[in-house]
């Protein structure tokens, strides 16, 4: 039910939990920050559920709760219960900048939480506070090596790189692979309503590549699933590994299994897409869940075969990141 019209299955659920962040990065959101919708705009539990139960229904075998920052969410536990007793539900998992991870990891993995990304672009404190215009480092590494501890293998780290802000730390980065089960993965910088994007600052997934070669000359290439985002590296030895996220210059769209419902409730079938269609609005009117299929089909037959390109997506205004989820 939820293959589209080039023949792409979507498995893969990425769920919005929130608008809200404790964090304030460049590149998600604009310095003065953004307008939030009055809570009665947001998903409520039951309504995440139902949606969530609806997509196992329809073939989704893995949710990924997303934000704003998730784990702000009150009572974001509960939800985790609810959503990891889902029958048919494969995989749970969560992305995070990681500030309010480690107190909740016990209950997060009773729940059912398999996987976790953790959103940390760079390595050094005072650079932190400078790209998330908030302090915070060592509480990430923190909650990083206790979800190692936990038992999380690997546990995934996205890091957008920006020419002249971090991307002198991608040595810093593949060297932490050596020792640990990270999955540190290079994200392209993206352009996005109120982010400053500017082609100059985005960092070719090539150059990244040539700069680990030229530390790591036996980089191994491994192999990745269809589906994936990510093309996935390891130094021979490493316990880590690496990875390069082209969404600009060598876009996956092909391969993509994924959709997003924000969380006001729209459902959207390409990162890049606009408007979407607003499921809450039609639970909210009384769509039971043949209705509500049938608007999913309809949007997912919808979806274009890629996204319009970098110089495109630069110059269409859309929402910022943090209202999108990831």
């Amino acid at each position: 039910m939820l293959t589209d019209s080039f023949g792409r299955f979507h498995d893969y659920l990425r769920i919005s939990l929130t608008e809200r962040c404790n964090l304030r990065c460049t590149y998600c959101m604009p310095p003065e920050g953004v307008d939030l919708k009055p809570r009665s705009d947001i998903l409520t539990f039951e309504e995440i559920e139902r949606l969530a139960r609806l997509f196992v229904a329809q073939g989704v075998r893995k949710i990924r709760l997303t934000g704003g920052e998730p784990l702000v969410r009150r009572h974001v536990e509960d939800l985790v219960d609810r959503l990891g007793a889902l029958d048919g539900l494969e995989s749970l998992a969560v992305t995070t900048n990681g500030l309010l991870l480690e107190p909740m990891l016990p209950r997060l993995r009773k729940g059912g939480i398999r996987e976790i990304n953790v959103s940390l672009d760079t390595l050094r404190s005072d650079r932190f506070e400078t790209i998330t215009r908030r302090p915070g480092l060592d509480r990430v590494r923190s909650a990083i090596d206790a979800a190692l501890h936990a038992g999380y293998r690997p546990v995934k780290v996205n890091c957008v790189l920006m020419r002249g802000v971090n991307d002198d730390e991608v040595a810093d980065f593949v060297d932490w692979t050596l020792h640990e089960e990270v999955a540190v993965r290079f994200i392209e910088y993206m352009p996005f309503e109120g982010n400053s994007w500017d082609n100059a600052r985005m960092v070719p997934d090539a150059d990244v590549l040539r700069r680990i070669h030229d530390r790591y000359p036996d980089l191994e290439r491994l192999d990745d699933s269809p589906t994936s985002t990510s093309r996935t590296y390891r130094v021979p030895g490493a316990a880590g590994t690496v990875g390069l996220v082209s969404s600009m210059t060598e876009a996956f769209c092909s391969g993509c299994n994924r959709l997003r419902i924000t969380a006001d409730g729209r459902l959207m079938v390409c990162l890049f897409g606009r408007a979407g269609i607003s499921l809450r609005d039609a639970m909210r009117s009384g769509a039971d869940d043949d209705a509500l299929g049938q608007l999913i089909r309809v949007a997912v037959l919808g979806k274009k075969a890629s996204h319009a390109g970098m110089e495109l997506l630069a110059a269409q205004t859309d929402r910022p990141m943090i209202l999108i989820g990831g």
